[in-house]
Order: C-alpha cells, then sequence, then structure tokens
C-alpha cells in the first residue's frame, strides 16, 4: 500500500482517515501540522509530526501526503500548505470515492477529494486542490479550478466555470452556462443564474422565527402565507 501523511488534526482530517482506510489503497501512516498547533502526540492513534520537519521523518521519496484542510480563509489556508508540500517534494494524493460516479474522461488534478454520491459528467475537468463533497452533481464541459470547495448537494449545471478559490454552499445551483469568479461564496441554498464578480457572497434570505413555541403552532406553519 501506497503510505501517506495526513497534514490536519481537525475534524475534516479525520474524516480523510476514515475513508481512506476503508476505500483506497493508501495507508495513512501519520498526521503534521505546523509545530505550534500540535496539542497532542497522537491523532487517530497515529503520530503528530512537526510539519517543519515532516521531510526528515517521513521523506518524500518514500512517502505521500494529503492536505486535509477544509475551505479556511476562502480555501486560502490549504492552498498554502499545498504549495509548501510541493516545495518539500511530496506527491500529493487524490480521494475519488468508490461511489461516486465519475466517466473515463474526467481530467483531476492533485490533493483533490470526491465524495460518495457525487456525480461527475461527461467532459468535466478539475484542477488541483478541489474538494468536492458528496451528493454534488457536476455538469457536462463544467470546470472547476484550483483550491474550490463545493458543499454537499451542490448542483452545477453544464457548460459552467468556477473561478479559483471559491466556496460553492449546499443545495446552491449554479445554471447553465455561468461563470463563477474568483474567490465568490456561494451561500446554502442559493441560485445563481448569471455571472458573478471577484470576492461577491450570495445569500438566500434567512429563516424568520415566530413569535410562537412549537407546541402552539398547530398547522399555521404549513397555511398559505399571503
Amino acid at each position: 500500500m501506497n503510505k501517506v501523511v495526513l497534514f490536519g488534526t481537525e475534524a475534516w482530517a479525520k474524516l480523510c482517515h476514515f475513508y481512506l482506510a476503508h476505500d483506497s489503497s493508501y495507508e495513512v501512516v501519520a498526521f503534521t501540522v505546523d509545530q505550534k498547533y500540535i496539542k497532542e502526540d497522537t491523532f487517530c492513534g497515529l503520530p503528530v509530526v512537526p510539519f517543519e520537519a515532516v521531510e526528515n521523518m517521513y521523506p518524500p521519496a518514500e512517502y505521500k501526503m494529503m492536505i486535509a484542510i477544509l475551505a479556511k480563509k476562502v480555501n486560502k489556508v490549504r492552498a498554502e500548505k499545498y504549495y509548501q508540500a510541493k516545495t518539500k517534494g511530496y506527491e500529493l494524493i487524490n480521494y475519488i470515492s468508490s461511489k461516486a460516479i465519475v466517466w473515463p474522461d474526467m481530467i483531476v488534478g492533485d490533493n483533490c477529494f470526491i465524495g460518495e454520491g457525487a456525480v461527475c459528467r461527461p467532459f468535466l475537468t478539475i484542477g488541483n486542490d478541489v474538494i468536492i463533497m458528496g451528493g454534488t452533481s457536476l455538469g457536462h464541459d463544467s470546470e472547476i479550478k484550483d483550491h474550490c470547495f463545493i458543499a454537499p448537494r451542490a448542483t452545477i449545471l453544464g457548460a459552467v466555470t468556477i473561478e479559483p478559490y471559491c466556496i460553492i454552499g449546499g443545495n446552491s445551483i449554479i445554471l447553465d452556462g455561468v461563470k463563477v469568479a474568483q474567490e465568490c461564496i456561494i451561500g446554502a441554498g442559493s441560485v445563481i443564474h448569471e455571472n458573478t464578480k471577484e470576492k461577491q457572497v450570495f445569500r438566500v434570505t434567512p429563516p424568520t422565527l415566530l413569535p410562537l413555541p412549537s407546541d402552539r403552532m398547530g398547522n399555521l406553519i404549513f397555511r398559505r402565507q399571503e
């Protein structure tokens, strides 16, 4: 089995460890983070070593790496560690769930994650360092560029372009042919029907808190609101 070091000691790193252990040919042998963030010597029963010296203990000629960080600072924290790991000489692995639907023509970079239930349609291009969570739907002829995060059950229709450092929220929809500009955040449940501008943030109207407790509502909440 290919031996892998995971960067990260938070919930996402724990999940990546689980997926790799149960659905890949990789064996996670250690975790690494910057020295100042090490709180315990072990995580998930494996050693935690300083990133500053990881190549001395787990040399890149023998070990691979995955950067297991989510979307902090519009994915820029993950991107920073991605480039640092490559500078150290590490090959960065992908995880593509055996329960995802993919086609052999899909182009995918490195340090990518594609979760279970994701549907990746033909003529799809995925860049480097992209996280695509479970249940997403990625349309034909679309391109997801570097350092993006696609949340569960997001729907990206055909011929869409997602520029680098974007976050696409859960249950959002990007309609056909739309270009999402760099560093945009598309909030959960949003429907984007035209091109965006760089660093825009979209969200739907938040739910309304009603003044009555649930046990006094009866069927009122199901009635048509005028």
